[in-house]
């Protein structure tokens, strides 16, 4: 269990809102590291580990059209996969990994490409689009490096947004929660 995977079940717990999951190249990794912290059930909804690209389509509903075009290691692919976990899962944030982790290069894309999604709530107050943010990598290393570093990832982008969201009376409520930390 990360710490980053511990600060994102804290936040999510605090703020009274619910994570899903949806994966590709990590092949259920990210869910397992959510799932290792203690009290994660409080947040996490679940995950679909849609490794075959059909299944992207057909359970998150991302556009098939964009798919033929494009293949799956895409960051529309990586957006629409967080967005369609979120909504078929009933969460407030979805996360999504995708990407190419070897051996072989996949889609055109080189090992190593990889994008990283997460889709929240629209902030109607503050004008901003919530959590709808990808971000693209390029890793080195060997298969299992490539997925572990996808994991890290995609946990930082979505502490980042978790924590951008946060109010100063939601940070202050936490703090006490958490001994004062």
């Amino acid at each position: 269990m990360s710490s980053t995977a511990t600060d994102v079940v804290r936040l999510l717990t605090v703020k009274g809102e619910t994570l899903a999951v949806a994966e590709s190249l990590t092949g259920g990794l990210v869910a397992a590291e959510i799932t290792s912290v203690p009290g994660a059930s409080k947040a996490f909804r679940g995950s679909v580990t849609a490794y075959a690209t059909e299944l992207k389509q057909e359970l998150l509903g991302v556009d098939a059209t964009l798919l033929a075009a494009r293949g799956a290691v895409d960051p529309q692919v990586a957006a629409q996969m967080a967005a369609g976990v979120r909504k078929a899962l009933g969460a407030d944030w979805g996360v999504a990994t995708t990407g190419v982790a070897g051996p072989e290069p996949q889609d055109g894309q080189a090992v190593g490409t990889v994008f990283v999604a997460v889709d929240g709530p629209r902030r109607i107050d503050s004008g901003s689009a919530g959590g709808g943010k990808v971000e693209a990598l390029r890793l080195n290393g060997d298969r299992e490096e490539i997925r572990r570093e996808s994991v890290r990832s995609v946990l930082a982008l979505l502490l980042e947004e978790l924590a951008g969201e946060q109010t100063g009376n939601e940070r202050a409520q936490d703090t006490e929660r958490n001994g004062g930390f």
